[in-house]
Order: structure tokens, then C-alpha cells, then sequence
């Protein structure tokens, strides 16, 4: 089974009232097989983004059965797709440590696994659910 999953976080003021979103959806088919989102407090943008993706890969090793062939992650945040393929380097102190343990949850796995930077446009369903998991948590 190959997997597509979309990733994306979002801070309402950098730093403020921050969210992530993740859709993970099984490639040839396009069917939706969950979706994840949570308010993470006052975080920066960046920040947000690295949660969607450690949260993504954290499912990924907590749910093995059926185990995917291939994995493809697809965020809209340029930098942190460079950074997790180790072109860019990473100068922010809380990035590293965010980066440092989404390389751990990778090395984990069995299957391979690629990033694609994708259009803000491609990735709504994400961004919908980053925002609405910034709404929960300013109402609160």
C-alpha cells in the first residue's frame, strides 16, 4: 500500500494560537484512511509545521498493520521539507530538536519515504484542519 500524506501548521501571529493538520490518504485509490489535527498552544509557524509532521510519523509507527510500501509526504513549508532531506541547514535551537525527532521516528521505519514541497492550494484539506484545530483552541 502506498500512502500519501498530507502535512501542514499554522500560527496566528508567529509565534501565537498555533495547529497542525494531517490527512493520510492510500495513493490509488485517493481514499482518506485518517485525519489528524491539534492545538499546540503559542508556537512559532515553523514550529507547527514540524508537529504536523512528527505527529504523522508517529501514527505511521504506531499503526503498522497493514505496513505501506512507499510513503510520500507533501507540505506546503519549503524549508521544513529541505531540512528533513538535510539540504538546508536547520539554525533555530527548537527546530533542531523538532527535526532530531522526526529523523529518529524515519529511521524507524521499513518502508521508504520521500518529501515533496507542494502549492498552498494542494494542500487545503491540511490547512482546514490546522485551522480548524487553531479555532478549538482560542475558544477554549
Amino acid at each position: 500500500m502506498h500512502l500519501i500524506i498530507h502535512t501542514d501548521g499554522g500560527s496566528r501571529g508567529n509565534p501565537g494560537p498555533a495547529g497542525f493538520g494531517v490527512v493520510v490518504r492510500e495513493a490509488q485509490t485517493q481514499k482518506v484512511v485518517t485525519e489528524l489535527q491539534g492545538f499546540l498552544g503559542t508556537k512559532t509557524n515553523n514550529e507547527a509545521e514540524y508537529v504536523g509532521l512528527i505527529t504523522a510519523l508517529t501514527w505511521l509507527c504506531q499503526n503498522p498493520s497493514p505496513s505501506p510500501t512507499k510513503v510520500e509526504f507533501c507540505l506546503d513549508s519549503m524549508l521544513v521539507v529541505e531540512q528533513m532531506k538535510k539540504n538546508w541547514k536547520i539554525k533555530e535551537p527548537r527546530l533542531q530538536l523538532l527535526a532530531k525527532k522526526a529523523w529518529e521516528l524515519l529511521a524507524s521505519l521499513t518502508f521508504p519515504v520521500s518529501f515533496q514541497a507542494i502549492p498552498r492550494a494542494q494542500n487545503k484539506r491540511a490547512d482546514q484542519l490546522a485551522n480548524q484545530a487553531m479555532d478549538q483552541g482560542t475558544m477554549e
